[in-house]
């Protein structure tokens, strides 16, 4: 079991540079859609030689239709919009706001897979709501702080949208996906994904060092933490693995600190935990009620 934890904590450091890796690419001038666009076709060529070398391509044809919205709603939707958010706001703030997906899944089941609101749901819901004003709103109430993210109405829409198709990993595999192995779904769905992303942007050969950004995006942050989180949980149950992965926007948000002076103000914390208190509600009423999260989608979030 603690091989377990190291390998979920290992993964969850891994999802936590995708912010600070994005940067080095924007740095690079790259645009975002530039580097998720980049993202995706490098995690294809990894997912998909994984997929063809193991035989696992078969797909439903009455699930075809699910794999293409997948593709488009939570691969270009989520790389998109999340490297966006931290184009915007920084990677502190997108990791954070990432974060709501928990409270996104609860309203969504909800409404589509009629599950019950329970008392911790809503305190989730409602802690999120609470961080997300905080983060807001912080700057306005707490004034002005040396290196503080930037914090816009398009920032933080960005940042919700972010959390919001990181939620529909849930929503799809909850429906339609769960019986498929990870590399046999993104063998699909990571090209459809790049195709939507495509028209968006200008297509170019990036620079050498906007390159090396992305593939390490693709081979660490995509591939390579994907593969180790659900090694991690083969030893671990998925509430405890979830727990765990919580400290993903706090290596982000660190590393923002160290290498680009992101902060945010006393109330932009607050705001930040109560998020991630939300999200540890959520985890805690998953596992009273027992459910089971698709481990071939939902890393878990991620």
């Amino acid at each position: 079991m603690a091989v377990g934890y190291v390998y979920v904590l290992c993964a969850a450091v891994m999802w936590g540079l995708i912010g600070p890796a994005s940067k080095l690419a924007f740095a690079a001038g790259m645009e975002p859609l530039e580097v998720a666009f980049w993202r995706t076709v490098l995690a294809w060529a990894l997912f998909g030689t994984q997929a063809l070398l193991s035989g696992d391509l078969r797909v439903a044809r009455k699930d075809v239709p699910a794999v293409a919205g997948f593709g488009v709603f939570c691969i270009a939707g989520l790389f998109g919009s999340y490297v966006y958010a931290v184009k915007l706001g920084g990677a502190a703030m997108a990791s954070v706001l990432l974060y709501t997906a928990p409270a996104w899944v609860a309203l969504l089941s909800f409404l589509l897979l009629k599950e019950r609101m329970g008392a911790f749901k809503i305190a989730a819901v409602c802690a999120t709501i609470a961080g997300v004003a905080g983060i807001s709103l912080g700057p306005r109430l707490a004034g002005d702080v040396a290196g503080s993210v930037p914090v816009t109405v398009a920032s933080v829409l960005v940042g919700l949208l972010a959390g919001f198709t990181y939620a529909l990993y849930y929503i799809f595999g909850k429906l339609y996906l769960s019986r498929y192995k990870t590399p046999t779904i993104f063998f699909y769905a990571l090209p459809i994904g790049a195709l939507a992303l495509l028209p968006f942007f200008e297509l170019r050969l990036p620079s050498l060092s906007g390159l090396a950004a992305c593939a390490f995006l693709a081979l660490c942050s995509t591939y390579g933490a994907y593969s180790i989180y659900y090694a991690g949980l083969r030893t671990l149950e998925a509430t405890r693995a979830a727990v765990v992965a919580t400290i993903e926007p706090v290596v982000a948000a660190g590393l923002a600190w160290v290498m680009f002076g992101e902060v945010f103000t006393p109330v932009g914390y607050a705001g930040s935990a109560l998020i991630l208190f939300g999200v540890l509600l959520a985890i805690w009423e998953g596992g009273r009620q027992r459910l089971t999260v698709p481990a071939s989608l939902l890393p878990k979030k991620r």
